[in-house]
């Protein structure tokens, strides 16, 4: 007689019917490439046969990993398996170097020759490669205010199974009016920049088996004068022209405009060095 409570199966001898009490720890292990992952089971019986291990791995088409009697392995194992499997007393599976293959759900049945019922039980098993640390693209990290859609774009080399979080000046971010998450929250978008905006941005990459936080990134906001708006509308372009192509031209505004002497300076050159002086701004 069998009956079931949580991982447990329990096992009843009635009238001389006798069967394996099994019991399973944890059904779910995560395991990372390259290191080893605990199967852990525990059995009871009223023989004292040893007991006939089994362990398959789910596929379309079920894979056995290894049988056993007692910790003795019987037959030759998978290429796949050489060297990575170990089979304890009480029936635990212990796997060495684990692979991304690895990961799946692996049945167990441990069965006696005196017994009528075999105990019978499954653990999954993930694995997980481990995450590098991760960086944030942007293609500039200065704008002006009021700029459209700056993307952030959190990246890393190595990890699986991922999810993302991003912060601003440390606080988490969420999807809110102008801050926009990608579906797999992997890009984070501005859809409208503000002097706010001007903060440290950071992206943390997780998966089962840990954690990574990018380098903080700064993004410079500057405020959208009026003179840029100027300078925006060419008008700048134009005045050099005038200086360049005919500065006689510009000499009905000198006087009410520029000084005729500054310093030993003439209104021509102040206009050459103002100039200078918007160049070396719109460059920064």
């Amino acid at each position: 007689m069998l009956g079931y409570y949580g991982n447990h199966c329990f096992c009843f001898s009635t009238g001389g019917v006798l069967a394996v009490n099994m019991t399973i720890p944890n059904t779910l292990i995560r395991g990372t490439v390259g290191g080893e992952a605990l199967l852990s089971v525990r059995y009871t019986s009223f023989s004292v046969d040893l007991p006939v291990i089994k362990w398959q791995l789910k596929r379309e088409k079920d894979v056995t990993v290894v049988q056993s009697i007692g910790t003795d392995i019987i037959g030759t194992l998978r290429p796949d398996y050489r060297d990575r499997i170990l089979v304890f007393e009480n029936g635990t599976l212990l796997l060495h170097n684990l692979r991304l293959s690895d990961d799946g759900t692996y049945d167990v049945e441990i069965s006696i020759t005196d017994d009528t019922f075999t105990g019978e039980g499954s653990i999954t098993l993930t694995v997980d490669e481990s995450i590098s640390r991760p960086y944030i693209n942007m293609e500039s990290s200065s704008v002006l205010e009021l700029s459209e859609n700056v993307v952030l774009n959190c990246s890393h080399d190595n990890g699986t199974r991922t999810t993302y979080r991003w912060f601003k000046g440390g606080k988490p971010l969420t999807n809110v009016t102008r801050f926009v998450l990608s579906t797999d929250q992997k890009f984070l978008t501005i859809t409208r920049v503000l002097m706010a905006d001007d903060d440290v941005y950071t992206c943390m990459v997780e998966n089962p088996v840990g954690n990574m936080t990018s380098l903080p990134i700064r993004l410079t906001v500057y405020r959208r004068s009026s003179l840029y708006i100027i300078l925006s509308t060419g008008g700048i372009f134009l005045l050099i022209t005038l200086v360049t192509v005919c500065p006689n031209v510009l000499c009905f505004a000198t006087d009410d405009l520029l000084p005729k002497e500054h310093n030993g300076i003439n209104a021509v050159t102040s206009l050459y060095i103002l100039q200078q002086k918007v160049f070396i701004s719109l460059s920064l």
